[in-house]
């Protein structure tokens, strides 16, 4: 389930996106985003810096590249509040670091996830993204 809803801002070292919370959401449970929406929505968000090396810049759609990414660790996240029902939440997402081989890229970074300018959580994460052919 794709867990952003509109990249607000990118480049190459940051991007914050924002996401509603509906009902449809798989991760909602009594009218609530779970722990686990909250670490995939910072997977994604935080997916977007390295992917975005992948795409030509023409491709807007991503029609020509696919990608697979996994979390392969979480070195911290601190849940302080869960968001609500139809709330939106910005994350926004910072690299720290970056390896780049033959199809793949490892990288560490941290995130932040707000709501109406209030942090409600925050982490460091690994993830690997390869290109599948």
């Amino acid at each position: 389930m794709l867990m952003v809803d509109t990249l607000l801002s990118i480049d190459n070292e940051s991007v914050k996106t924002d996401f509603l919370i509906t009902s449809d959401c798989i991760f909602v449970d009594d009218n609530v985003l779970s722990e686990s929406g909250l670490i995939e929505n910072a997977a994604q968000t935080c997916s977007a810096i390295v992917g975005k090396s992948y795409f030509d810049e023409e491709d807007v759609e991503g029609k020509n590249t696919k990608l697979v990414g996994f979390i392969s660790g979480v070195k911290s996240f601190n849940i302080i509040k869960l968001p609500q029902l139809n709330e939106t939440i910005v994350t926004t997402a910072n690299l720290i670091s970056r390896f780049d081989a033959d199809g793949y890229s490892i990288c560490a970074l941290n995130c932040s996830i707000e709501n109406a300018e209030i942090v409600l959580a925050e982490c460091v994460m690994n993830l690997f993204i390869k290109e599948v052919e």
